[in-house]
């Protein structure tokens, strides 16, 4: 592939970096799951995540994406305790509304649909190795990502879907007229919301929240493994990277 087609590839698909098969291939697994259970063992004992990741990732002789997931992967064992006391089951969601963390969600579904990486955390949560960073670009896999999500949710016998996006980043009055549009013609029950910090509106809610960022899970009243219920029964070829028994 030239590197005009590659640029494509990349703006227009949530696809995997270069060098991620080897990154995260079966080879590399047990680097990743060793310096996942390492950094949760630092975190346990009261090191600041960063200094803990840092401290990992020279031991293992981690690449700076590498780093990122496993980062993204542990967690302490009070942190684990937390969030299961707090998540809810499938059956508890009928007849809910849930609270979704826009950008969190929607990029871990499009990565799954994209053939990216897609991470399974110690708290069994599913997540992108970047997550948002400034700005966002709709890709190929946007509708069918909003689309799979709106099945699992009807599925759910969900109420009402309530997204939240970062103001600040670049293009979300975009993506909450997209997901407006396709609402109304679907008919589906949501509404959307541009705020300049969803994190704060998530954790002070006493509704249902849809997230696998970490500090929301550590702080909501409740909380609901959408994406990895979305991913597990609508997208069963992911590029998944299990770090969920590390």
């Amino acid at each position: 592939m030239n590197h005009e087609l590659s640029l494509a590839h990349k703006v227009n698909h949530r696809g995997p970096a270069p060098g991620d098969e080897q990154l995260f291939g079966p080879d590399a697994l047990p680097l990743l799951r060793g310096a996942a259970s390492d950094l949760g063992w630092l975190l346990n004992r009261g090191y600041a995540q960063g200094s803990a990741l840092e401290l990992v990732g020279n031991r293992y002789a981690l690449r700076d994406r590498q780093r990122l997931a496993v980062g993204r992967c542990a967690c302490s064992d009070t942190a684990l305790e937390r969030r299961r006391q707090h998540g809810l089951a499938p059956s508890a969601m009928r007849g809910r509304a849930l609270w979704l963390d826009g950008y969190n969600v929607l990029m871990a579904m499009e990565a799954a649909l994209g053939g990216g990486v897609v991470l399974v955390g110690r708290d069994g949560c599913c997540r992108d190795v970047l997550g948002i960073h400034g700005s966002y670009h709709r890709v190929h896999e946007t509708e069918p990502a909003l689309r799979l999500i709106a099945g699992t949710t009807a599925d759910l016998g969900v109420g009402q879907c309530h997204w939240w996006l970062d103001r600040p980043v670049s293009n979300s009055g975009r993506l909450k007229a997209l997901i407006l549009d396709l609402a109304q013609r679907e008919g589906w029950d949501w509404t959307v919301d541009l705020v300049m910090n969803p994190d704060r509106v998530l954790v002070e809610t006493q509704e249902v929240v849809a997230t696998a960022d970490s500090y929301i899970l550590d702080y909501c009243a409740r909380w609901f493994n959408l994406v990895r219920l979305a991913i597990s029964s609508g997208v069963p070829g992911a590029r998944v990277v299990d770090l969920s028994a590390a």
